[in-house]
């Protein structure tokens, strides 16, 4: 079921264009997006809890992560662990994080069996304390692209972005 708060498009036949506006200051958006004891309370989908999450936040820097469904009512998901990992290229503070995200395994060696993601997240500061998040997902092929979306990204991120809404609120 689409997500009334975020848009969705696609652009060149392989790159994702999401985009929200949360009720949160850009600086805050940003700070939640780029330490490991934020990323922990919100990333992922509802009834998965980050386990593992480390952040060196610095071009070059690793992002490793592991998520977990503990969420019984999700069947053959329960118990499942999900890792991934994002490799920074550029920041912007407060405004640009440009990664490539990788699925990978607990050690953080990438699966090439898997699409790759470059990703770019922009945070748009549009006054009164409200930041547009605009997310850019590029994938090698259309294929690629087309093989996240059959594993319910959209769902997924949509879920993830909620969860960060929840979580910028108990910020303020």
């Amino acid at each position: 079921m689409p997500n009334p708060k975020m848009t969705s498009r696609v652009e060149n036949e392989r790159t994702l264009v999401l985009e929200r506006t949360f009720d949160a200051p850009q600086a805050m958006v940003f700070k939640a997006y780029s330490k490991a004891e934020h990323l922990k309370y919100w990333w992922g989908p509802r009834g998965w809890d980050v386990i593992h999450c480390t952040v060196d936040f610095r071009p070059g820097g690793v992002w490793h992560y592991c998520m977990k469904c503990m969420d019984k009512n999700q069947g053959q998901y329960f118990g499942m662990e999900a890792w991934g990992k994002g490799i920074y290229k550029q920041i912007f503070e407060p405004k640009k994080i440009i990664y490539t995200d990788f699925f990978s395994d607990a050690e953080g060696n990438s699966n090439m069996e898997m699409p790759s993601t470059d990703v770019e997240v922009e945070l748009v500061d549009v006054g009164g304390g409200k930041t547009k998040l605009i997310s850019r997902a590029q994938y090698a092929t259309k294929e690629a692209l087309k093989t996240v979306m059959d594993m319910g990204m959209l769902e997924g991120i949509s879920q993830t972005w909620d969860r960060l809404e929840e979580h910028l609120a108990t910020l303020k």
